[in-house]
């Protein structure tokens, strides 16, 4: 799957390793985790670990999110 990153006027296409988004809290001083966004998977890393990752297979999240 070719997954696209579009950011006002600039494009870029996702590499191997994809894009990850670190996710804090509303006062921005609390990080809440990461998701990682790649040609395959989406992965939500809970908290400030690396370990006890979630990963779904991006076609099922699509599919579910369109349901």
């Amino acid at each position: 799957m070719r997954v696209w990153l579009d950011v006002g006027d600039s494009q870029a296409e996702l590499g191997t390793k994809g894009i990850t988004l670190h996710v804090y809290d509303n006062a921005g001083k609390k990080k809440v985790g990461r998701l990682r966004i790649g040609k395959a998977t989406v992965e939500w890393f809970p908290g400030k670990t690396s370990v006890n990752s979630h990963a779904v297979q991006l076609a099922a999240l699509i599919a579910h999110l369109e349901e």
